[in-house]
């Protein structure tokens, strides 16, 4: 394979065992135990590659990924179109590209748990679409489409399957766009007059024909499932493993947590059809294709000692077997080097080291003493390394990052730990680290990633350290994850990779300050040091028309400190609306600090810090409001209550326990956040007492909840019976209607007319009610193009002294985007007894 090739191909070597190799950067480095080496033994010997398309994180079938990649042994990888940026979050307020982060990291989880590797397109999640039509219009149809044909030709299947049958059973367009991509690119990546760039220039990659394209056939999606055609037991039992594929897909699902899609394992045979699309129709998935090392020229004598090596294989003895594999490495290396157009020798050859790696219980590691460093920066590293076993090994040398190669020269004895402190400084253009497809702003639906190396890869590669070795005589390298080991009294011990961060951090303390009033407030700035001491000037980029004192400011900051300025800003006497920029520059730098640093820490996922324009947003509009004090019932997370803040509300958030027995009727209104009744069993339990408030005279507004795939939801939250759908207006330009121009909460203290919903994002609204009592007024409705009005969004009921208000209208995003007319149709909706 040509050398180019290669460097394009790194990114796509499969992880053999949890915690270990590139793929596992922020996840403790471990040594695989005996049925771990085994299946990645037997692995070795198997060269059938499965490609499995869909379009979100959650929709593919870990139970058939887990069955290919470690029960087949086929190379298994799941593609999925998008990051699932425009879904809700379960767990936490991201929402966008902060959840598309998450849910990348959730993927990356799954598959360490499965046994696949993951891929992706550039193409954003950008929120529930009807139409096929509608998602490859806005991603753009060809540029998605040459994304898919690339990752054909890198990964070069042999065998790909679609989760969705691409006829729009599928439901959400993007669904059936993942499937329509996946057709398409089976033909076009096999023809040198598509997308030709490709296989020239710096990739230098091959046309390339699947064997076959299947459709995991499923019930699920209506119509008749054929009986013939190659079949999956996706309950095998694997002794190796303890568990069966439905198991083992059960942990696997649970990573999904952002989506509350935790999962009970199953046992018992569960057959899969899988219904043949194009290419050679035949029983067995990989019929016709040879998956052994004939395949590959030149590979035959390496076959065979890797089969030798696994049949005789002791998980108790485990190196009586590295003089074949190290034999094996020898010939493989000289494979791999000498080019070709299969991708094999190169992905076995990374395979077969970490095997020798896991034989020989070795034990790398590069530990940096903090978990972040800024350009000009020192870091204080340790290498460690343990040979645990009596094959002789000697570390030759060692390449670290931000430092010349460390020449060692030393004997590893069995098990005996040697290690060395290094400080080393990092270079003063040494780029920052972050999700590379956060680096540039979207364009339009489509992640714009300059470099077309990058494009699929999961995440950025970490910083690595390369440990060059003479294992058993035979010269050998193995990378290591930079990162950085610390204790957690509850946790125990954590890693994380090792982070390049701008040497300053702004943050706009408000990332939307909204104007009611022609009259002059605070906009507060935090400018914090993420190292070393730091000071320079800072000045607040706003719209034409807003004005700003002072025009600069001086901060002088110790190190990893913070000072907080703030600017008086004025906004014109009209309504206006748009950016507020954080700009510093660094004292002996002409570079401009433009980054906010923002972490996002989860139990179940690796740290991940993320460098956004340190943006925020200033927004002036006329709004009359009633009313002082909101009690808000957090449900899956939302900044509702910052928003309300914003227009000069005090929002308490409400515990289970003042739900149960705290005074309700000091507030003027009570508002249930997102899927509280989904979320909280405590809101469920208590609805009684919120119901009595409003008997007694309160408003309370009820944000959508969700309905599950077979209608079932929240039972008996309003006053009087409605039935929660799955209905939504997908279309955030989608016509608003005023049924009841006149109602109260249409009519004050705010008019709301048509324009109020101008400038909404991603979608009107979701789940909303599908049927509803007489005694509900539905003073909206709205629809997609070409389907009926909807007028289930808001509903709106008397009940006793009180009013209760239940919408799926997505004031959860339009709100902390600063919409205008969202804010005056939502504090109506608060002020609604009062009207």
């Amino acid at each position: 394979m040509p050398s180019k090739q290669k460097t394009a191909l790194c990114w796509l070597l499969p992880a053999l065992f949890v915690g270990e190799g590139l793929r596992a950067a922020a996840i403790a480095p471990t040594s695989p135990d005996g049925a771990k080496l085994e299946l990645a033994l037997r692995k070795l010997s198997v060269l059938g590659s499965v490609l499995y398309v869909a379009a979100h994180p959650d929709d593919e079938n870990t139970a058939m990924l887990a069955a290919l990649a470690q029960g087949r042994l086929a190379r298994t990888a799941y593609l999925s179109i998008t990051r699932g940026d425009g879904g809700q979050n379960l767990i936490g307020t991201e929402l966008g590209a902060e959840l598309g982060v998450i849910r990348t990291q959730e993927l990356l989880q799954a598959r360490r748990i499965d046994g696949a590797e993951q891929l992706f397109t550039r193409a954003l999640d950008f929120g529930y679409t009807k139409t096929v039509e509608e998602a490859l219009g806005k991603w753009g149809h060809a540029e998605v489409l040459s994304d898919v044909v690339r990752i054909f030709r890198r990964f070069q299947p042999d065998v790909v399957v679609m989760r969705f049958p691409g006829d729009g059973r599928g439901g959400h367009g993007q669904h059936t766009a993942s499937a329509v991509l996946a057709a398409e690119a089976f033909d076009a990546a096999a023809d040198p007059s598509r997308f030709p760039e490709q296989l020239r220039g710096p990739e230098t990659l091959e046309v390339w024909q699947a064997e076959r394209l299947l459709w995991d056939a499923s019930r699920f999606f209506g119509g008749e499932v054929r009986e013939e055609g190659p079949a999956l037991d996706l309950g095998a039992y694997s002794p190796l493993l303890g568990r069966s594929f439905t198991e083992v897909a059960a942990e696997s699902r649970s990573m999904h947590k952002s989506q509350g899609f935790g999962s009970a394992g199953s046992r018992g045979s569960v057959v899969t059809r899988l219904e043949h699309r194009a290419g050679e129709d035949r029983d067995d998935l990989f019929a016709g294709v040879d998956v052994s090392w004939g395949r590959v020229p030149g590979g035959e004598e390496i076959g065979g000692l890797l089969l030798d090596a696994a049949e005789r294989f002791e998980p108790a003895n485990p190196t009586e077997v590295l003089p074949l594999l190290l034999a094996a490495e020898e010939r493989l290396t000289a494979l791999a080097d000498r080019g070709g157009e299969s991708v094999w020798p190169e992905v076995k050859l990374a395979e077969l080291r970490e095997v020798v790696r896991g034989v020989c219980g070795l034990w790398l590691a590069a530990l940096a003493e903090a978990p972040t460093g800024t350009p000009g920066g020192d870091v204080a590293l340790r290498l460690e390394a343990i040979n645990r076993s009596a094959v002789p090994v000697r570390l030759e040398r060692v390449r670290v990052p931000f430092h010349e190669t460390v020449a060692i020269g030393a004997a590893l004895g069995d098990n005996v730990e040697w290690t060395l402190s290094l400080e080393v400084r990092i270079p003063a253009d040494q780029p920052t680290t972050g999700p590379y497809w956060l680096e540039r702003p979207a364009d339009g639906a489509l992640y714009d990633v300059d470099d077309p190396g990058l494009i699929g890869l999961p995440e950025h590669l970490p910083l690595t350290a390369r440990f060059e070795l003479d294992i058993g005589g035979r010269p050998m390298e193995l990378e290591v994850p930079l990162l950085h080991r610390s204790s957690d009294p509850v946790r125990g011990e954590l890693h994380r990779a090792f982070e390049v961060l701008p040497p300053v951090s702004l943050e706009l303390a408000e990332p939307v300050r909204i104007f009611t009033q022609p009259t002059e407030l605070p906009v507060q700035v935090v400018v914090r040091s993420t190292g070393p001491a730091a000071s320079g000037s800072l000045h607040l980029a706003l719209p034409d028309g807003w004005r700003v004192e002072p025009a600069s400011a001086v901060f002088n900051l110790e190190p990893q400190a913070e000072q907080r300025i703030d600017f008086a800003v004025a906004p014109p006497s009209t309504s206006s609306a748009g950016a507020a920029s954080a700009i510093a520059s660094l004292a002996g730098s002409d570079h401009p600090m433009t980054s906010r640093v923002r972490i996002i820490d989860y139990p179940h996922i690796p740290v991940q810090t993320l460098l956004p324009p340190a943006d925020g947003r200033v927004v002036r509009f006329d709004l009359e409001r009633r009313g002082d004090r909101i009690g808000y019932v957090m449900g899956a997370g939302d900044e509702i209550p910052e928003a309300l803040r914003q227009v000069g509300y005090e929002v308490a958030l409400l515990s289970d326990e003042e739900l149960a027995a705290g005074e309700l009727s000091g507030y003027d209104a009570i508002v249930v956040g997102i899927r509280a009744y989904n979320a909280r069993p405590a809101v469920r339990r208590h609805n009684p007492r919120l119901l009595e408030y409003v008997e007694r005279g309160g408003t309370l507004v009820v944000q959508y909840n969700t309905v599950s795939r077979r209608g079932e939801g929240p039972d008996g939250i309003g006053p009087y019976p409605f039935e929660l759908s799955r209905d939504r207006v997908s279309v955030e330009e989608a016509p608003v209607t005023m049924l009841l121009p006149d109602h109260p909460v249409l009519a004050g203290p705010n008019r709301i007319t048509a324009a109020d919903f101008d400038g909404w994002v991603q979608e009107r609204g979701l789940y909303f009610a599908g049927s509803w009592d007489e005694r509900y007024a539905a003073p909206l409705a709205s629809h997609d193009p070409g389907e009926e009005d909807l007028a289930g969004g808001l509903l709106v009921a008397r009940y006793g002294e009180g009013v209760y208000v239940y919408t799926g209208l997505s004031f959860f995003r339009e709100l902390p985007a600063g919409v205008a007319g969202a804010y005056r149709l939502f504090v109506n909706l608060i002020s609604a007894r009062q009207e």
